[in-house]
């Protein structure tokens, strides 16, 4: 593993063990060139997705990528990281066991959303917004008035 400090190619592993989701490990790597420490993770790849875009575009998947826009989403919300981290290797692991290579980035965005909406909804709706492409204020009064639930109108 090359040190991000300084470059050097031979780094040693100084610890490994399980991460907090279970589903990685966590190593702790130490420098002899620059005497620099960082931390690295190793997670079970069952293979390598491709994403289909909307305009047709294909590229790679990027677990760093999803984990971005979901992170921007939850930004000053009250969730804990290690909760997001274990819902973002949810979410991957659920689209690897699709069986399926080539994965449409609107299932990825469903997928999401349908996380979001079940911890947080301020977060649910920063991402809709974006995922939905709302022009307008009314997009987002049109999709909170379609979260909350019908209040039968008050007899007067």
């Amino acid at each position: 593993m090359r040190c991000p400090y300084c470059g050097n190619v031979d780094t040693q592993v100084k610890d490994s063990r399980p991460a907090e989701d279970h589903v990685s490990i966590r190593r702790r790597r130490f420098c002899p060139a620059c005497a620099g420490r960082f931390t690295t993770y190793e997670r079970v790849q069952l293979r390598d997705l491709v994403v289909i875009k909307k305009n047709g575009r294909r590229e790679d998947f990027d677990r760093d990528k999803l984990a971005r826009s979901i992170r921007i989403a939850l930004q000053k919300r009250p969730i804990e990281a290690e909760r997001v981290e274990q819902m973002i290797s949810g979410i991957v692991r659920r689209l690897e066991s699709t069986g399926e290579t080539d994965i449409p980035s609107d299932m990825i965005g469903e997928i999401v959303m349908e996380r979001l909406a079940a911890i947080d909804t301020v977060a649910y709706v920063r991402f809709a917004s974006v995922y939905k492409n709302f022009q307008e204020a009314d997009d987002f009064e049109d999709f909170v008035a379609e979260l909350r639930p019908n209040v039968p109108a008050t007899e007067e």
